[in-house]
């Protein structure tokens, strides 16, 4: 009997390029940090700020029929940019992200380098910068939806209970602020995790390192601020250095006497160090069209 061996045979068919192909990688990133034991209540922690900020909003609109529940000066329900500012740039807010980052970011990228997963990935048709949107895309969802989703629907509520764009018109600059505020604080903890993600094979490691490095950088500001008695140390806060960027967004005075340019700086440089290793740590064979 004639065996015959089966070759290889040539695929003629078109490629067909998606819009998108890092899609499949942060939805699965998302569902991922669904299913993670508390997620969802932390999820909801998170969200109760600004579920209390925008009740504020309402009563500002409507304070003589909760007249009863306010006594004393009503100040702190005045709707403008320093209440923006209040709930953005707040310690728990940023903290509350942090742990956020913590369930969806930690593995991102340390659960792949464990199990040699890269390689599955490049032998796809991806690029390496598809794969770095695809996971940075699962932060910028979580992160948003606690930052610019909030704030535009403040601003947005506030002319629906206000039933005119008089609050607009004297503040046209503050949905820019938002907007900005919401993406600066987004990248730099997306390169922050990505980062650090990237460093270690043990993702119960860099949880430790998300949440521990965010602590330290505080405390070693607060230490040396006590000592030298110079509030130029509040650059080595991750903290301190998106609160002071995030007042001058708001046209705030800033908590430290130091330039908020100088703040920036060491965000982005950050960001770029950040770059720089992950280009270096994402390694792969990529397809060739």
């Amino acid at each position: 009997m004639t065996i015959k061996e089966k070759g290889y045979a040539h695929w003629d068919g078109n490629f067909v390029a998606k819009k998108f192909p890092w899609w499949p990688i942060t939805r699965y990133g998302i569902k991922l940090t669904f299913r993670r034991k508390f997620f969802k209540l932390l999820f909801i922690m998170a969200l109760a700020p600004g579920l209390v900020f925008l009740a504020g909003i309402y009563i500002s609109e409507r304070l003589e029929d909760f007249r009863f529940m306010i006594q004393g000066d009503t100040q702190f329900l005045s709707i403008d940019p320093t209440y923006f500012k209040a709930y953005f740039t707040n310690e728990f807010m940023l903290f509350m992200i942090v742990m956020m980052l913590i369930f969806c970011g930690a593995g991102l990228i340390s659960d792949d380098l464990k199990f040699n997963s890269l390689q599955l990935y490049f032998s796809r048709p991806i690029s390496k910068s598809d794969y770095f949107m695809g996971k940075a895309a699962v932060i910028v969802f979580f992160v948003f939806v606690v930052t610019l989703i909030p704030g535009l629907i403040f601003i947005i509520m506030k002319l629906l209970f206000a039933g005119n764009f008089e609050f607009l018109a004297k503040y046209p600059w503050l949905p820019f602020s938002v907007i900005g505020y919401s993406f600066l604080v987004t990248i730099f903890f997306s390169f922050y995790t990505l980062f650090l993600s990237s460093i270690n094979k043990n993702r119960r490691y860099v949880a430790i390192l998300i949440f521990g490095l965010y602590i330290f950088t505080d405390i070693l500001f607060e230490i040396f601020e006590d000592i030298f008695r110079s509030e130029y140390f509040s650059l080595l806060s991750i903290r301190a250095n998106i609160q002071q960027v995030g007042y001058a967004l708001f046209r705030q005075n800033t908590p430290h006497d130091v330039p908020w340019v100088l703040a920036l700086a060491v965000i982005v440089g950050f960001c770029v160090l950040g770059g720089f290793v992950l280009k270096s740590k994402i390694k792969g064979v990529e397809i060739v069209k």
